[in-house]
């Protein structure tokens, strides 16, 4: 048992130093969590518990070069649960408090006479890093509230999805937690500034007058401006239905969550239990109840990427999970697929992270001779070759992460992933133009390059012999590219693929320019940054984009074949300062891009979640229950409908 303990203490420890210090990960939340409840039984049944071992040990000294600096007393890790049963018993006969625990990094914000003037991560909990200049740049966080005396309030620093899904645009991140703890820790916070990093508060630690219950303090919080993490009163009798309610938000929830915390409402009685040497007792952490499904793997695909990584993806026999049917999941990286021993025909365990994201929680046939099926078991080995270049890949290894790469800089793959992009919807608007009959017409060497994709009569002969093209979809295509060639500038500046810029902001540059073209493309650093959204990094990339020869020539080329509509007429600003969230289906708009576009168009924004500062909540369906009419009415939000939007903007 004492060799078992010291297995676990290893791998625990490996996993929670690349989690933290890294910002990658080894093993998925539920393969941790199950190697830790062992852990913990092994200890309670044997008495011993190792030196290093995560069970009494808060986390790992941080390694950046970012001023370090000790916090005045420990930051605990949550103790948790899956067993709402048990959240019950533990909350006993007392009120509590149960909100969202929020995916990102945990930051520590003090404010002196009225003014931030500190901000530090958790770290390893005893030692955080001095990050105040990027905490300024949080698009959400007050930099001067009304209370003058020293206040010192923890949150989390998170990314939503939607915006994770605007920057990670070529798949380098993994997932918003990680771009989240990249960007927050920074040596430059121009950087922080571009990624969208936004702040919510769950406890004040310390000033503000003296309070008697956490909401009281939640409710002084939003007082000065800082967005609390949403949390509901519960008691024993009224916990179950509270959890229940969040399982149902979380689809429709724009911040990542890996669960719930429930802490006592009474602030004195919850700092009378004291702590562990782990765990503080006046508050614990609540993870989902993972739906589990046992399949077998059948394949592993490597997928190139426009960036020149490979990653790995398990095919696996479907199965249903949380409603819905999966049957493939990523596995992030070489280290991953061997840590996992994955091998064709294994039986697996598969799960949806977070209720959301499918991922493999274990290999049941791992370190098995045969495969359940009697066969001999060989595990999966990396590609030699890129899978869509055929050129001999490589194998990085980057802090102990291994990752295979295509060093092949003409690779297709790279070329796809760009034409997918000009092809979109919201760029060029191509209809039946799809991936994978991109990669069939660059594989023939049709197409080459964006302009390419308007010639395709040219090479008509070639195009109705490949397998699953004929004349019929080839006239389908050409009829296609033919409607989008008739474009406007923000849609051709969009479809370009320059870095960080997303439909919005393509849009705000191209009204900023009255639409004139020429004008577009000249723009200065200066220029750019004058206009709303745009920051200077990503001021800086427009200019080298558009400075660099490849995109002069690429320019030229499509613009031979294209006809942009260069009409443009003052829209008004009827809109400014109002924040808009669409939900639901529409009506009188083709898509909520359409709608989103209009609400721009006259000055006002749109965001993807519901929060204090939406100012309508757009929604055919104004008595429904979903969570963002809940949310709007919880925050005295109007709820209006597309025709009662139509008649404000008359």
């Amino acid at each position: 048992m004492k060799k078992r303990i010291e297995e676990l203490v290893k791998t625990l420890n490996e996993a929670s130093k690349a989690y933290y210090q890294k910002d990658t990960e080894i093993m998925s939340n539920q393969e941790y969590d199950a190697l830790y409840d062992e852990l913990v039984a092994l200890e309670k049944e044997t008495g011993i518990v190792m030196a290093q071992s995560p069970t009494v040990n808060v986390g790992y000294e941080v390694v950046s070069s970012l001023p370090k600096e000790p916090h005045p007393s420990p930051m605990l890790s949550l103790d948790k649960t899956k067993d709402v049963e048990e959240l019950k018993r533990w909350l006993g006969d007392k009120d509590g408090l149960l909100s969202w625990k929020l995916d990102g990094l945990t930051v520590v914000l003090t404010y002196e006479d009225g003014s931030l003037s500190k901000a530090v991560t958790r770290g390893d909990g005893v030692i955080g890093e001095v990050i105040t200049a990027n905490a300024r740049t949080f698009i959400n966080i007050p930099l001067s509230i009304p209370e003058k005396g020293q206040v010192v309030v923890r949150g989390e620093a998170v990314i939503s999805y939607s915006d994770f899904e605007a920057i990670n645009t070529d798949g380098t991140y993994k997932n918003p937690r990680n771009l989240c703890s990249g960007s927050v820790r920074q040596l430059d916070s121009k950087v922080t500034a571009s990624r969208q990093v936004r702040f919510y508060a769950f406890s004040l630690a310390s000033g503000g007058g003296d309070f008697a219950f956490r909401h009281e303090q939640a409710e002084w919080m939003r007082s000065q401006g800082f967005e609390t993490v949403h949390n509901v009163p519960v008691t024993a009798d009224t916990i179950a239905a509270a959890v229940e309610d969040y399982s149902h938000r979380i689809a429709d929830f724009d911040i990542p969550s890996d669960g719930l915390v429930l802490i006592f409402d009474d602030i004195e009685y919850g700092r009378s239990l004291g702590t562990t040497a782990k765990f503080p007792r006046d508050s614990i952490a609540f993870k989902w109840q993972d739906e589990i499904r046992d399949t077998t793997l059948t394949e592993i695909l490597w997928n190139a990427s426009r960036t020149g990584l490979i990653n790995p993806i398990a095919v696996f026999e479907p199965v249903e999970l949380e409603g819905t049917t999966v049957s493939r999941a990523s596995v992030h990286n070489l280290s991953i697929v061997r840590e996992l021993d994955l091998g064709i025909g294994d039986t697996i365990s598969v799960y949806k992270a977070n209720m959301i994201i499918p991922q493999i929680a274990q290999n049941k046939s791992k370190g098995q001779e045969r495969r359940p099926d009697g066969q001999i078991r060989k595990p999966v080995a990396p590609p030699d070759k890129c899978p869509v270049c055929g050129s001999a890949v490589m194998i990085k290894s980057d802090n102990g992460i291994e990752t295979v790469h295509c060093g092949n800089a003409e690779c297709p793959a790279k070329r796809i992933k760009s034409f997918t992009h000009f092809v979109s919807r919201n760029a060029m608007n191509i209809e039946g133009l799809s991936e994978a009959t991109l990669e069939k017409l660059v594989d023939e060497a049709v197409i080459r390059k964006p302009a390419d994709i308007f010639r395709l009569e040219q090479h008509r002969e070639r195009i109705v012999s490949i397998e699953g093209l004929g004349d019929k979809s080839l006239n389908n295509l050409i009829a296609a590219a033919e409607t989008a060639s008739h474009t406007t500038p923000d849609r051709l500046l969009y479809a370009l693929g320059i870095p960080n810029i997303g439909v919005a902001n393509a849009r705000m540059i191209c009204r900023a320019c009255k639409n004139n073209w020429s004008r577009i493309v000249s723009l200065t650093e200066d220029e750019l940054v004058g206009i709303e959204g745009i920051g200077e990094i990503m001021a800086e990339a427009y200019v080298s984009f558009f400075e660099n020869p490849d995109t002069a020539e690429n320019l030229k080329d499509l613009l031979s074949v294209l006809e942009i509509d260069e009409g443009f007429e003052e829209a008004g600003d009827a809109l400014a300062g109002k924040t808009f969230v669409i939900t639901g289906s529409l009506e009188h708009f083709e898509n909520r891009d359409a709608a989103k576009a209009k609400i721009e168009e006259l000055g006002g924004k749109t965001a993807g979640s519901v929060s204090k500062k939406t100012d309508y909540l757009i929604n055919n369906d104004i008595d429904s229950a979903s969570s963002k009419n809940r949310k709007a009415k919880e925050f005295g939000i109007p709820i209006i409908t597309e025709e009662d939007f139509l008649e404000m903007i008359k």
